[in-house]
């Protein structure tokens, strides 16, 4: 959770970024942010040279040009030069904003096909969760970030979108497991459409239409556009467990059940 002078250079650079140019413009954009972003967790010494707040911006906006703006393109270097004129809380929260833009103008890159891109790493979630042996590949320490991106991506092409494939590439590089990541990006990919992520569970499949009344209901009640996710979940007996934001709506019947067993219980 970014904090204080961090969350503020968040929301400003969000603002800054616009969604201007082609949907080329906004795939290089993405890319270029990305590579901006390997190179920071790769280099502490300048994350720390870039973040020090003790350093006039216009100097560390300097540095920023000297070392990237050659190997990306205009857009990149002015946002990345920006950003590093700016205060920090954290010297890592540089690098965690500049991934967050990237994750941002990826998902718009797919124009109106950005939704599709939110479906589509729901997918490769689900997917990465219900194959133990990729999951164990995937976290493999003897792999390289090369090799481990080669093998899911390998999965998926030509069966997502360009920017699908990017996100996931860049989600196997990061720390910690490819799922948590993969969540973060989620929830990233929403606020790039203005719209909140909501997690259906269901004993049974839901028809087009019962998702769609689903997604009006939970739009009217939490005043926001809804990305709607079904998972099927047998487990359930039946009803529905509903997970937006923090909240969680049970109305499955293996809950009821379970509250009636620990009230007789007790």
């Amino acid at each position: 959770m970014l904090r204080g002078a961090s969350a503020e250079a968040l929301r400003e650079l969000t603002g800054s970024l616009g969604s201007s140019g082609t949907l080329e413009d906004q795939a290089q954009l993405g890319q270029d942010l990305f590579g901006v972003v390997r190179v920071l967790r790769g280099d502490a010494a300048l994350r720390r040279a870039l973040t020090d707040n003790s350093v006039e911006g216009d100097s560390k906006a300097g540095l920023a040009n000297a070392v990237f703006a050659s190997a990306v393109v205009d857009k990149a270097a002015s946002l990345v030069a920006d950003a590093a004129s700016r205060r920090w809380t954290s010297s890592a929260d540089l690098a965690t904003v500049l991934e967050q833009l990237a994750v941002v103008t990826t998902v718009r890159s797919a124009g109106a096909k950005g939704k599709q891109v939110g479906d589509e790493l729901f997918g490769v979630r689900r997917l990465v969760d219900g194959n133990p042996d990729l999951r164990s590949a995937l976290a493999d320490p003897a792999r390289t970030t090369a090799d481990r991106g080669t093998l899911l991506t390998g999965l998926l092409s030509g069966k997502v979108e360009a920017a699908t494939e990017t996100l996931v590439s860049e989600a196997v590089t990061r720390d910690g497991s490819i799922a948590s990541a993969l969540d973060a990006y989620l929830e990233l990919a929403a606020q790039a459409l203005e719209e909140t992520v909501v997690t259906v569970h269901t004993a049974r499949e839901l028809s087009a239409a019962d998702q769609q009344r689903l997604a009006d209901a939970l739009s009217k009640q939490y005043a926001t556009t809804v990305q709607l996710h079904v998972v099927l979940d047998p487990g359930l007996i039946g009803g529905l467990r509903v997970e937006i934001g923090d909240d969680v709506i049970d109305g499955a019947v293996a809950s009821r059940l379970d509250d009636a067993r620990r009230k007789v219980a007790g």
